[in-house]
């Protein structure tokens, strides 16, 4: 591989089947020679966090697994990653588009689609933190994020300060008037404020504790499921 390690694992998700996921093979990897991160503003430091299995991810994914497909609607995950749950979501017919702002996530989620024997699935380069860019820094929106959707989802995206409120922003310009979103998160200290932020953009929030012990073959979690919705969908 060009500069990286990899690895392949069997990933159990409760409620669907196992998926065989190409991932990285450990934080340490890094490799950018054209620039492409940054030019999207990833540090080396944060450059493998995409190709990493995250557990508020397996959480994530296991809530898609059960989520009732509807016909006709648009499910986005933002901040992807590994995509595990639009994987779950696409495999159960759900109408998903993966999205994430590095560079690499298209290819890992093509070969991931392959080894899984799944058909194409829509992607997106989705960034709320600044326009995205190619290699040479030429503005490039015929590949970001467009339209609305009636479910939007991502895990463990509130790990940096957003005084901006970006994410807020961005979910408010993609999300249909009657849209849920769904953020697993792992009890983040930026919690509160991303909740201020929702519910500037007009939204309101429940949330739902997915707290769970240590059992054999599975490792303890805490965090919670926040969903949001519009107080007024018209």
């Amino acid at each position: 591989m060009p500069g990286y390690q990899i690895k392949l694992e069997r990933i159990a998700i409760a409620g669907a089947d196992d998926l065989l996921i190409r991932s990285l093979l450990d934080r340490q990897q890094y490799a950018d020679p054209l620039g492409a991160a940054a030019a999207q503003g990833i540090s080396s430091a944060a450059w493998p966090m995409f190709g990493l299995l995250w557990p508020s991810g397996a959480q994530l994914a296991a809530r898609m697994a059960i989520h009732p497909v509807a016909i006709g609607a648009r499910v986005l995950e933002i901040g992807c990653g590994l995509a595990l749950a639009s994987l779950v979501g696409h495999r159960r017919g759900n109408d998903m588009t993966a999205s994430d702002c590095h560079p690499l996530t298209a290819g890992f989620l093509l070969e991931n689609l392959r080894l899984n024997a799944l058909p194409p699935m829509k992607y997106r380069r989705g960034h709320w933190g600044m326009r995205a860019v190619g290699p040479e820094g030429a503005e490039d929106s015929g590949s970001d994020v467009h339209g609305a959707f009636d479910l939007i989802i991502g895990s463990d995206l509130l790990y940096e300060r957003d005084a901006g409120g970006l994410l807020a922003a961005f979910i408010g310009r993609h999300a249909s008037p009657a849209a849920e979103v769904w953020i697993v998160d792992p009890d983040r200290g930026n919690r509160p404020a991303f909740n201020r932020q929702m519910a500037d953009e007009g939204f309101g929030m429940c949330e739902e504790r997915l707290d769970q012990r240590a059992t054999v073959g599975r490792l303890a979690y805490r965090g919670r499921l926040l969903t949001y919705r519009r107080t007024d969908p018209g």
